[in-house]
């Protein structure tokens, strides 16, 4: 089971804090994390860009000049692709990108970045981090004393507003909550900062489902139903003799 030590914000050791090996201590796989990262990129994509095509330029429709005799090629429209200023033939058009990936894969993508992260030492535990008012100075003091000169995500409660004032205005920083904890923010940072709560409450998200204790099977005479009476063909009158 992974161990992390728990430090205050004066960069002291508090303690250790032991990690869930389902959630901390799971194996490297690189094409899952790979296929939840373009999933993300893929749904944060705007879908906007548009070309104009030939019924969307300005132009007049009517034919130019005769079709033959004058010497010149042929014309239908100026508004045609082969014109300058004409529309544009197969270019983008607005679409919707995104896409839906499997819940269990996402959560096995994030399972496997944190196990990665906590395998390299790049995992921290911070307890108390807070402050009396919010103040980018501070915060950008914090981070040097605890040696986070890199970008650095925090995952704390959004109830810290001190906290969460004071670090936007770091472009190498960056708060969020454990809902909101995503696989793309988890690889573009180099740090991952966790107070005890959050961890907490990463192993209740990404943990495996436990089986309910005291399950009994149900009995079968509450279940099943009355059986039916089966069926009897009737029996065939004979047939009176002539």
């Amino acid at each position: 089971m992974p161990t992390v030590k728990v430090r205050n914000i004066k960069n002291e050791e508090v303690g250790e804090l032991e990690l869930s090996e389902v959630v901390f201590g799971a194996p490297l796989n690189e094409g899952l994390i790979h296929a939840a990262v373009r999933n993300y990129m893929a749904n944060a994509r705007q879908g906007t860009s548009a070309t104009k095509t030939r019924g969307d330029v300005s132009g007049a429709g009517r034919k130019l000049w005769k079709q033959k005799g004058t010497g010149r090629a042929r014309i239908a429209s100026l508004r045609s692709p082969l014109w300058k200023g004409g529309g544009n033939t197969h270019g983008p058009q607005p679409r919707d990108w995104s896409y839906n990936m499997p819940k269990k894969m996402r959560q096995g993508a994030l399972r496997s970045a944190l196990s990665e992260r906590v395998r390299e030492g790049n995992v921290s535990v911070i307890e108390g981090w807070s402050f009396d008012k919010p103040k980018t100075k501070d915060f950008a003091e914090s981070l040097g004393t605890l040696g986070l000169g890199g970008k650095t995500l925090i995952v704390d409660s959004l109830d810290n507003e001190n906290l969460l004032l004071s670090a936007r205005n770091l472009r190498r920083a960056k708060v969020v909550n454990s809902f909101g904890l995503n696989i793309y923010d988890l690889l573009y940072h180099d740090h991952l900062v966790l107070s005890r709560s959050a961890a907490e409450e990463l192993e209740q998200l990404l943990g495996a489902r436990k089986d309910v204790e005291g399950s009994t099977e149900p009995s079968e005479s509450a279940d099943e139903a009355p059986a039916k009476p089966k069926r009897t063909r009737k029996p065939k009158q004979d047939e009176e003799a002539a």
